[in-house]
């Protein structure tokens, strides 16, 4: 089966946001760029992910104000994980198990890259068809 750091975006091509950046900011971001989430930084470090489901259901759904709502404050966070020599079925299931769209991929613990249920499907669309 094809490992999961075959179809991951690495960690260099993240868009991230930093912590105190106000969430209309990080929806116009999550628009102009085309993506369902953003990577929400400490400096250099990555502490958690806001993805457009956080953003409906912490953000609009409540009423919150975007213009004084954070990032860091309706982000998920830590993120969940996944070892990038295991197998894309491996992030399947990790994903339905804990009802996620989006893993963070490491190597020795360290994050190195992000696979989304869209890089799943992309895959399983290009398979041979018998």
């Amino acid at each position: 089966m094809v490992p999961v750091k075959s179809f991951m975006v690495p960690k260099d091509k993240f868009i991230t946001v930093e912590r105190d950046t106000d969430v209309r900011t990080a929806g116009r971001v999550m628009r102009d760029r085309n993506i369902g989430s953003l990577f929400v930084t400490n400096g250099k470090d990555v502490i958690g992910i806001i993805t457009d489901t956080d953003m409906v259901r912490r953000v609009v759904a409540t009423g919150a104000d975007m213009t004084k709502t954070t990032v860091e404050q309706i982000m998920s966070a830590p993120l969940v994980t996944i070892e990038e020599h295991k197998t894309l079925l491996d992030a399947n299931d990790l994903m339905a198990q804990t009802h996620l769209r989006h893993l963070g991929v490491t190597k020795d613990g360290q994050l190195v890259g992000m696979i989304s249920v869209r890089d799943l499907v992309v895959f399983l669309t290009n398979l041979p068809r018998k």
